[in-house]
C-alpha cells in the first residue's frame, strides 16, 4: 500500500502563490502506469480534481485551473508539487494529494487569507 503526506504551509496571503508537496512512501513516482494526483474540498463543496503527473511525468490539468496550476516531481524524494498560482480566498480548501489506483493522503487545510 502506499502512503502520502502532504506539506505545506496553512495560510497564504491573496495574489501569492500556494505551494504543497507530496511525499510518497511504499512505492515509487515513477513506477509503470501510476498517476498521481491533487485533489481538493472547499468548505461545503464536493471534491475537485486540480490535475495529475504521470509515471513518466506527463502533465494534466484541470481546464478551470489550467492557467494557474503547475505540478512537478523530484524523483531523487520520491515527491510531487503542486502550485498554485494567484490565489483568492475561493481556493481555501482541503488540498489532498492521491495515486489514481485509490490510496490518498490525509488532505492539509490551506486558507487564503490577508
Amino acid at each position: 500500500q502506499v502512503q502520502l503526506q502532504e506539506s505545506g504551509p496553512g495560510l497564504v496571503k491573496p495574489s501569492q502563490t500556494l505551494s504543497l508537496t507530496c511525499t510518497v512512501s511504499g512505492g515509487s513516482i515513477t513506477t509503470n502506469s501510476y498517476y498521481w494526483a491533487w485533489i481538493r474540498q472547499p468548505p461545503g463543496k464536493g471534491l475537485e480534481w486540480m490535475g495529475s503527473i504521470s509515471y513518466s511525468g506527463s502533465t494534466y490539468y484541470s481546464p478551470f485551473l489550467k492557467s494557474r496550476t503547475s505540478i512537478s516531481r523530484d524523483t531523487s524524494k520520491n515527491q510531487f508539487t503542486l502550485k498554485l498560482s494567484s490565489v483568492t480566498p475561493e481556493d481555501t480548501a482541503v488540498y489532498y494529494c492521491a495515486v489514481l489506483t485509490g490510496d490518498w493522503g490525509q488532505g492539509t487545510q490551506v486558507t487564503v487569507s490577508s
